[in-house]
């Protein structure tokens, strides 16, 4: 029996895969899905309506990223944004990391099987991308540099402005995957340098299945979907109408929430390193603890898999994770944390903890009392 069959209370701990969305984003969202329903690209007051919405939102989400709402474009999400951009290289070299999400890597993998150069640069112990190897790394041909602000499975924040400086200098493209930092820590894409942005709504209590595009003015890039006008032209389809609405109203919230909640989340962090260290005093903390996002802990418990770990915490109505949700479920150990120089078996022997909005600090006991208990049920099992 699950916990779902006993009626017990979940503790989701996983908000780096997704959120709940905000119940008073739920409530503005509700309209466009029921009364509010019409096609934006009517003429008629309904249509009408809704595409007021859709600029409404845009004008919200370029406020809270220090954007001209003319540079913001809504798509699906973070990996269809994330493509676009990529796949607008059509020639020359391109930079990344080796840490990046799989909707960066394996479109620079497609870029490859195309003729084109790709270079992966490695990371530090911390998870961070070093400028002087992205120095190294520029050729006279180099067309985007692809380096994402903070990282999904260890939280490690990137020199993204840093870098931003550099290649604006020598006008060269840059494009940061912020999908993980929205909402969480203060992005301002002209404080970054960035000429493209992307993040997703469902990581800041938003909608699932809406993506938000950075595309500074003047800045080239192809249409991604051709049929129709929507987004200038350059995304067409219909618009998914409540899922803009929820990530306006989302990103608005999250901004305005960011000081108090990325507080609460580090006390959470901290309570849960020393409530764990304190009675397994072998984990190893992976990642950049000071320079890290507010809410997310990956930890190595060195002698049983983290796999395992998951399953006997989700047998007690708690959600964690072992990697990114886009590569759980492989068998293979994450290529983040062997990019840190783990070894296999450590990286197969770690979770990600994510904490939200909705947690509070009995979830955090229960998580490390849990955890700890499960950790010494696993090793007793095996003597």
């Amino acid at each position: 029996m699950n916990y779902f069959e006993r009626g017990d209370t979940l503790i989701y701990a996983d908000n780096a895969a997704t959120t709940r969305i905000s119940d008073s984003v739920l409530e503005k969202m509700l309209p466009f899905l029921q009364e509010q329903y019409g096609n934006a690209s009517s003429q008629y007051s309904l249509g009408i309506k809704a595409k007021c919405a859709i600029e409404q939102a845009r004008q919200q989400v370029a406020g809270a990223i220090g954007a001209e709402p003319s540079e913001i474009v809504f798509t699906s999400g973070g990996s269809e944004s994330n493509s676009w951009v990529l796949s607008s290289v059509n020639n020359g070299h391109v930079i990344t990391s080796s840490i990046e999400h799989h909707s960066v890597l394996d479109a620079c993998h497609s870029l490859e099987r195309k003729g084109i150069a790709v270079t992966y640069l490695p990371v530090d112990g911390r998870g961070r991308v070093s400028l002087d190897d992205i120095k190294e790394a520029i050729r006279s041909d180099t067309k985007l540099v692809s380096i994402m602000l903070a990282n999904n499975e260890i939280g490690t924040i990137q020199p993204v402005a840093e870098i931003g400086e550099y290649l604006r200098e020598r006008n060269v493209l840059f494009h940061t995957d912020a999908v993980q930092a929205v909402g969480h820590i203060p992005v301002i894409v002209k404080e970054l340098g960035v000429d493209f942005l992307t993040a997703s709504s469902h990581k800041f209590n938003g909608a699932k299945g809406t993506g938000i595009f950075y595309k500074r003015n003047g800045a080239s890039l192809p249409p991604l979907i051709f049929g129709g006008e929507q987004e200038r032209g350059v995304r067409a389809g219909t618009e998914n109408v409540a899922g803009i609405v929820a990530t306006g109203y989302a990103i608005g919230e999250s901004v305005n929430d960011m000081t108090a909640m990325a507080d609460k989340l580090s006390v959470f962090v901290h309570a849960t390193i020393f409530g764990i260290r304190t009675q397994i005093p072998g984990i190893i903390i992976n990642g950049d603890e000071s320079n890290r996002l507010p809410g997310i802990v990956n930890i190595v418990f060195n002698g049983v898999t983290g796999e395992s770990l998951m399953h006997l915490l989700d047998l007690k109505g708690i959600c964690v994770s072992t990697s990114s949700a886009c590569t759980s479920g492989k068998g293979k150990p994450s290529h983040v944390l062997m990019a840190l120089g783990l070894t296999e078996q450590q990286a197969k022997s770690a979770i990600r903890i994510s904490y939200g909005r909705y947690n509070n600090i009995n979830d955090v006991e229960t998580i490390v009392a849990t955890i700890c208990n499960a950790y010494n049920k696993i090793l007793t099992a095996k003597l």
